[in-house]
């Protein structure tokens, strides 16, 4: 046997043992892993934290984190989120002819609520439903890992947002204390995000509200508090009622004369009149004078180029990607079509016998 194979051979049988022995070990994403986080210093600095800041009880910290799991399917999930993928290949996850089907009979069956909601934050009820069937298919996919252990894993385990995960950590325990919640009962997405819209423990904390008024905020149970809490946090955001969302454009001539519109992001920096001037055009028409955004996607032959106003880029305060915002805007806009179209349908009387 080689020396190099040999000297695996033996060091097999050790590294076993330490993995049982509570001390840490060295995962396959390169990140250290936690089998006892209640005997690690960052982890103590962080109860000392909790303990100062919000008067938490340091017994109670230290029983919870010690029954804390490592999530290492977490740290796997977080390595490749779908929004890494090309648009050609993220469009068809959410433009489906059931989330569509479904969103409609999401619709149907809370038409009500989402009349109210649309009323109170100018947010049309498309886009709310869209959020929800993106987010959670409708609340049938909130997601299996358990909320704490995932955002004990990525704040102990993940440096690269370490730093964030650990301020959601320390807003999750506060929410739960504030909502009366095991903490140890809610699961989520592999982020840590809870309920039919799937919103961050920061986000929990400030924007979810009661919108059924039965005196709790439950986004994973309650239609009714997901859909308020969807449509509040795009008017805390900015939504504009009434402003259209993204057009598909044209450009003229090539498209290195466009490269510093398009590297500046979705956040609206020119006059749509202005970029017209420079060669850009909706190609229907766009009923908007104000500032607006030029990009792209990546299409499956060639790019796609899109011109998006302030909602489009609030959208992405949900999710900072464009192409989350553009799935979401695409699936309002044919759940809205379906709708209206079934409702049409439905309304049409029936004739009576000839003759």
């Amino acid at each position: 046997m080689p020396m190099r194979r040999l000297w695996l051979f033996l060091l097999i049988p050790v590294l076993s043992l330490l993995a049982g022995t509570g001390c840490a070990e060295v995962s396959t994403h390169g990140y250290v892993q936690r089998n006892n986080y209640l005997d690690q210093p960052d982890v103590r600095t962080f109860i000392d934290k909790m303990v100062k800041e919000y008067d938490f009880s340091r017994d109670d910290l230290d029983r919870l984190f010690a029954q804390a799991k490592e999530q290492t399917r977490v740290l796997s999930a977080i390595a490749s989120p779908a929004e890494a993928k090309p648009w050609y290949d993220y469009r068809p996850i959410f433009l489906t002819s059931r989330r569509i089907d479904q969103g409609v009979t999401f619709w149907d069956q809370n038409a009500t609520t989402l009349q109210e909601a649309s009323q109170l934050y100018g947010v049309p009820p498309e886009i709310i439903v869209a959020i929800i069937g993106v987010e959670s298919f409708y609340g049938r996919r909130m997601g299996g890992f358990p909320v704490f252990d995932t955002l004990v894993t990525l704040s102990f385990d993940y440096p690269p947002r370490a730093a964030f995960f650990r301020r959601q950590l320390a807003q999750y325990l506060v929410l739960t204390r504030e909502e009366h919640i095991d903490p140890l009962t809610p699961k989520g997405s592999y982020a840590g995000a809870m309920g039919r819209g799937q919103f961050m423990p920061s986000s929990y904390r400030e924007y979810a509200v009661d919108f059924d008024t039965d005196g709790k905020r439950d986004l994973w149970h309650s239609s009714a508090d997901a859909i308020g809490s969807v449509a509040n946090y795009f008017k805390r955001h900015g939504w504009e009622q009434g402003m259209p969302v993204a057009v598909p454009a044209n450009l003229d001539g090539n498209v290195s004369n466009y490269q510093a519109l398009l590297d500046s992001g979705v956040k609206p920096s020119i006059s749509l009149s202005r970029l017209e001037q420079q060669g850009a055009h909706p190609t229907k028409p766009f009923d908007f004078k104000g500032d607006v955004s030029l990009f792209a996607l990546e299409g499956q032959m060639v790019p796609e180029y899109w011109i998006g106003t302030k909602n489009f880029y609030v959208i992405t305060r949900y999710n900072h990607s464009k192409l989350y915002a553009m799935a979401v805007y695409q699936l309002a806009e044919a759940i809205k079509e379906q709708y209206q179209q079934a409702h049409k349908d439905s309304n049409k009387k029936p004739e009576g016998n000839q003759g």
